[in-house]
């Protein structure tokens, strides 16, 4: 039973701290849309997003409405379309995701995700025609997503693709150069890419997922923050309790709305993705968490330490919550979508080495950060290959949603507006890893993952 503090705190959550449903998020199996026709598979793709999510807004705006609970995206997730389109004869997959941004506007999402290929081991032929279309299917469409998983702890990393998409990205930036690159926005490299993340770029549905899912992402860095300015000077032990039984208070919310939107769409109640999804608003920072645990700036050092504990007890709140978390669940840290984190960047706190070194903890890795327009494209796979060792090394999710604005050098500003905020142009190494990329190849698998 709830009580009436428990009520109010939550109603104070909801209309004070920020708390949101960040996305309601529909995963959609499109494994028998496939066809060696590509016309015909674009038309199975938008007849059977068409049928299965022509509710999903509806619904989702119905539970706001009626709980009082801000849900500010609702967005599909579709089978990574490289394996829909292993079939087909096309070597440009433009048209697909054409079809699945007509399916997206017609039922009246956000963002559907899965212009995917997962290629940490190699490529099939349909992965690499998939990579190749990516600059012109992102720049030919608004609500399309991308991803592409490039290393995994089982597999290690495939350093071919890694170099593959140093390319792919300074193509999109090129052709959404008159956008300040706001397709490289919608595309992410993975390293340990998991089947169930309901939130953007990088939501597929996996291979062993159910027909027809709902999964829910939840928010609330205000909240935690508000939690803390409780509990000043309080020991640790008492941070991580804090954090905990707020993340917990989130979770039975997401819960709520999760099970909600299940019943009423007749689909199967997939997880629930406890993330602390920050925004540009103020007072919806993770770096003000951080900061309110004592720190001056984020990115000062003790930073990456305070982003662990504060992931780690995310977690532990959010599990006694709900048997089905999932998808990342812990703290994002993009740039451009965290008004602290922007704020921290311009008084020179933090940088992108020591945005690096917080990704080891946090729950993805690099996720908007506007680089210099010409930054080589080496360097950009040389990234990439970074955060994917990261990941592959400590069994982890990692990614790098990194966006070079052409014309744009370190120190100008890039606006994008709406969720995805405004960021500063963040400096990086100077120092060619052309030679190192140009290998190729894969780089091993750890020894730890021959784990049966």
């Amino acid at each position: 039973m709830l009580t009436t503090k428990e009520i109010m705190d939550t109603l104070k959550m909801l209309d004070e701290q920020k708390l949101d449903v960040r996305t309601i998020t529909m995963g959609i199996s499109l494994l028998d849309c496939a066809h060696s026709d590509i016309k015909i598979m674009c038309d199975n793709i938008y007849d059977k997003i068409t049928n299965y999510a022509k509710n999903l807004v509806k619904v989702g705006e119905d539970i706001e409405e009626e709980y009082g609970i801000k849900v500010v995206n609702k967005r599909i997730a579709v089978t990574p379309i490289a394996l829909v389109a292993a079939a087909c004869k096309a070597d440009d997959f433009t048209p697909l995701a054409m079809a699945l941004d007509k399916a997206a506007k017609e039922v009246g999402v956000n963002f559907i995700g899965g212009f995917s290929a997962l290629v940490q081991k190699g490529y099939t032929n349909a992965d690499r025609s998939l990579i190749n279309s990516i600059p012109q299917a992102l720049s030919e469409t608004e609500l399309v997503c991308s991803s592409v998983n490039v290393a995994s702890t089982r597999a290690g990393i495939n350093m071919d693709a890694v170099k593959h998409l140093g390319g792919i990205i300074k193509d999109l930036a090129a052709k959404t150069a008159d956008k300040d690159a706001i397709g490289c926005a919608k595309f992410v490299a993975f390293s340990n890419a998991v089947e169930d993340n309901p939130f953007m770029a990088g939501a597929f549905h996996g291979v062993g997922e159910p027909e027809c899912t709902i999964n829910v992402g939840v928010s609330g860095p205000g909240v935690v923050k508000s939690a803390l300015e409780k509990i000043k000077g309080m020991p640790f032990d008492e941070v991580a309790n804090t954090i905990k039984k707020t993340s917990f208070k989130i979770t039975r919310m997401g819960q709520l709305v999760a099970v909600e939107a299940s019943k009423r769409l007749n689909v199967p109640f997939g997880i629930v993705d406890l993330s602390l999804a920050p925004t540009p608003e103020v007072g919806d920072s993770v770096a003000h968490i951080f900061e309110e645990m004592g720190l001056e700036s984020a990115g000062a050092h003790g930073t990456t330490a305070a982003l662990a504990m504060l992931n780690d007890a995310v977690k532990k709140g959010g599990i006694m919550a709900s048997s089905h978390v999932g998808g990342l669940s812990g703290a994002f840290i993009p740039v451009s979508e965290d008004a602290g984190m922007i704020d921290a960047v311009l008084r020179g706190s933090l940088t992108f080495d020591k945005l690096e070194a917080m990704t080891s903890v946090c729950s993805v890795g690099l996720d908007m950060i506007a680089i210099p327009g010409d930054t080589p494209k080496e360097t950009i796979s040389a990234i990439i290959a970074d955060e994917a060792a990261i990941g592959m090394i400590n069994a982890k999710t990692t990614a790098v949603r990194i966006i070079p604005v052409p014309g744009k050098k370190e120190g100008d500003n890039v606006e994008f507006g709406g969720l995805l905020g405004h960021a500063p142009i963040l400096g990086v190494n100077k120092f060619s890893s052309k030679d190192f990329i140009d290998r190729g190849g894969r780089i091993p698998a750890p020894i730890h993952s021959f784990k049966n």
